[in-house]
């Protein structure tokens, strides 16, 4: 656990409060630009996963042939479906360890939150514990939770007296609707693999294609969920993260699953 506090989750920490002061003081700004920061560090690791991705949609024709060619023989399927990837220089597990480190960050963003932005106890001091000296605030200094409509140490969520629940704010909905919009870029592709999955004996294929798309609607609710229960700021870095990755699937992969919606709001000249 030490060896995690000194390479992940102090790093994480400094470089917070580091954004936090360069943001004039401001703790959601610094969310904000701290989390674009990560993102674009990150960025030339995820692109051999993308440049992946782009070429196995290209393929896709080719793949389904295979998978219909050998619907009755799963074992001599992904031999082929190997050969073929080698062939031309596809390898569909390229940039899963960045995606990997991805929510390993998240993870550790998430032990910050809850254990230095937590409401009624002194947020400086905790701060301070993890901070290398130049970085370490003044005794008596006080941090700026504030940022919006909310206080980044709380959730987002408000409370109805009519309803014995609590309802999720405006930056849950946002995160959980960008994820939303995330997942239904693929939608063509999982489209695809449902028709071939159905011509298909092995019921692994119905498995994987039916997880992946319950995760359309189930990812969204659990960050509902999960969200309406922790700080806002992580929902904060959250919905950030979620457009910068909702960008970097729009240029690789077009509007996918969202071509009918746009076209018939007709907002885009949709790309050819």
């Amino acid at each position: 656990m030490e060896i995690i506090n000194t390479i992940l989750i102090e790093p994480l920490v400094n470089g917070l409060a580091l954004f936090y002061r360069l943001m004039g003081g401001n703790m959601g700004l610094g969310i904000i630009v701290f989390t674009v920061v990560l993102r674009l560090v990150l960025t030339p690791l995820t692109r051999p996963y993308l440049e992946s991705m782009k070429k196995m949609k290209d393929y896709q024709k080719d793949i389904d042939k295979l998978k219909k060619k050998y619907k009755d023989e799963p074992l001599k399927l992904r031999q082929a479906q190997a050969d073929f990837f080698r062939e031309k220089g596809v390898n569909p597990g390229a940039g899963c360890l960045p995606y990997l480190l991805q929510f390993v960050v998240l993870i550790a963003l998430f032990q910050v939150f809850t254990s230095i932005l937590v409401p009624g106890q002194d947020v400086t001091a905790k701060f301070n514990e993890r901070l290398y000296p130049p970085l370490q605030f003044q005794e008596g200094a006080v941090i700026n939770t504030r940022f919006l409509y909310l206080d980044v140490s709380e959730p987002d969520k408000f409370n109805v007296p009519a309803i014995p629940f609590s309802l999720p704010g405006p930056i849950l909905i946002l995160a959980a609707l960008v994820q939303f919009l995330s997942a239904k870029l693929s939608m063509p592709y999982l489209e695809e693999e449902k028709k071939v999955a159905a011509k298909t004996k092995d019921a692994k294929d119905d498995i994987q294609v039916a997880l992946q798309s319950s995760m359309i609607y189930t990812l969204p609710l659990m960050t509902l969920l999960i969200g309406l229960n922790f700080p806002s700021g992580l929902a904060l870095y959250w919905v950030t993260f979620s457009v910068f990755q909702f960008v970097q699937q729009y240029r690789s992969q077009g509007w996918g699953g969202l071509t009918p919606l746009i076209k018939r709001l007709g907002l885009l000249q949709l790309r050819g």
